[in-house]
This record gives structure tokens, C-alpha cells and sequence, in this order.
């Protein structure tokens, strides 16, 4: 794609590295974020729709030249609602929109709740691994641990004895 110029090394130029403003993130009226991926024609006219707009009143979504004219009208569209009110939006639509979720909200979405996608082990809760498979699924190999909880363990294994990691910690390489 490179070589026929489909695709350029500059970043944020190419359709999806944020270059095109139908397959970006953008910022809500509430400071939160939703993500659009709309690149098939479908799937645009459903974005189209759902934001209120005319095609016919936007500028060309093929013309490069064009991009940042576009992203300016849907950056303007988006941030007159919440990011849950455009996710209510888009929910039963078929655009390729959805909010960009915390950290704290993601094991709690209903996609994610339906698909099973986090687990809890003894209390704390993790991706689950992935992929899944019938004959093998996966399963978390070790327990939550803290940062640094293994380190003595690991550089042990490495060959470190104990004056070598005493000084480790003294220059404060580990702690």
C-alpha cells in the first residue's frame, strides 16, 4: 500500500491512524470520548444519520484534501452531547461507534459483561485471557501480585545472589 501511495509514513495521514476523520476519537461535551470507526459506506451513512447530518451538505469523505473540513463538523456535532447520550444514540445503530471506556468502566459495559471478557480471581478482576477455545480454554496462570512483589525472586533465577541485589537496592535500581 505504501509503494502506490495508499499509505504514507507521516502519522494521523492514513485511514486508520486517525488521518481520516470517519475512523477517530473525539471528544464529547462531558470531557469523555467516543471512538468512530465508520470507514464502509454502511457503515458512514449509519454515522451520518445518528449525528443528524446531510451528506449531500458535507464535505467529499474520499477527498484527503477534505479530512480536516469533515473532522471539524463531526468534532462539532460530538461535543454537544455526553458521551453516554451519543452511546444511547448509537447503540441499536449499526455505525461503528461506541465509548471509550475507563479503566474503572470497562469490566462493568454490558458488551464486555455478555462476552465474559474480565474475570475475578480471589477478589481482584483481570482480562480473561484470550483467545478462547473449546478444547483448551485459558485460564490466568498466576494470582494478583503487587509491583516489585517477585523481584528478589526473579533476579534469583537470573543468577543474582544477595549482596547482588543488596546493592541493586542501594543504588536504587529496584525497590
Amino acid at each position: 500500500a505504501r509503494q502506490i501511495g495508499f499509505w504514507s509514513d507521516d502519522r494521523g495521514t492514513n485511514m486508520l491512524d486517525t488521518g481520516a476523520p470517519f475512523y477517530d476519537t473525539y471528544e464529547c461535551a462531558d470531557g469523555k470520548y467516543v471512538a468512530v470507526g465508520a470507514i464502509e459506506p454502511q457503515f458512514y451513512g449509519e454515522l451520518l444519520d445518528g449525528l443528524g447530518l446531510d451528506p449531500a451538505a458535507l464535505p467529499d469523505r474520499d477527498d484527503h484534501t477534505q479530512w480536516d473540513a469533515l473532522r471539524a463538523v463531526f468534532a462539532g456535532v460530538l461535543r454537544t452531547r455526553s458521551r453516554d447520550e451519543w452511546a444511547q444514540v448509537f447503540a441499536t445503530r449499526d455505525a461503528c461507534v461506541a465509548p471509550v471506556l475507563t479503566l474503572a468502566e470497562a469490566p462493568d459495559h454490558p458488551h464486555n459483561v455478555a462476552r465474559s471478557t474480565f474475570v475475578e480471581v480471589d477478589g481482584v478482576r483481570h482480562p480473561a485471557p484470550a483467545p478462547r477455545l473449546d478444547r483448551t480454554p485459558g485460564e490466568l496462570a498466576v494470582k494478583a501480585c503487587y509491583a516489585g512483589q517477585h523481584t528478589d525472586e526473579v533476579l534469583r533465577e537470573l543468577g543474582y545472589d544477595a549482596h547482588a541485589l543488596a546493592e541493586l537496592r542501594a543504588g536504587a535500581v529496584v525497590a
